[in-house]
């Protein structure tokens, strides 16, 4: 597996941890529909959130979060439409973003950006 891969799988494991201890309930990981992809899916307060975790171990190329753009967003969005067929009753969702930066000598930096949504 490439070492993106890896950092990813990473990032996806310490998203989990950071968002259970803030009450998350998880409900899903790497939840697939078609060619699509959500990092996360989970509720909390009777919200169901799907969530893209963005992790980096340096700045070189922007903040985590800079890849969470438009075109992302729409294909959370597509397989987010269908996990609701499947899984009706949930009157309130939300897309959120969790980026992580990994330092080398230091804690991971998480950085939570709630509802978000591109036009």
């Amino acid at each position: 597996m490439a070492a993106h891969n890896d950092l990813g799988k990473y990032g996806e494991r310490l998203g989990v941890q950071f968002l259970s201890k803030k009450d998350y309930k998880v409900l899903h990981t790497n939840w697939k529909y078609s060619y699509f992809e959500i990092d996360l899916i989970a509720s909390k307060n009777n919200v169901l959130h799907f969530i893209e975790i963005k992790t980096r171990k340096t700045k070189t190329f922007g903040e985590p979060e800079d890849d969470a753009d438009q075109k992302k967003l729409s294909k959370i969005m597509k397989a987010a439409e269908e996990y609701q067929h499947r899984n009706p009753g949930w009157k309130r969702i939300q897309y959120d973003v969790l980026a992580i930066s990994i330092h080398a000598s230091e804690p991971p930096e998480f950085y939570l950006i709630e509802d978000v949504y591109y036009w």
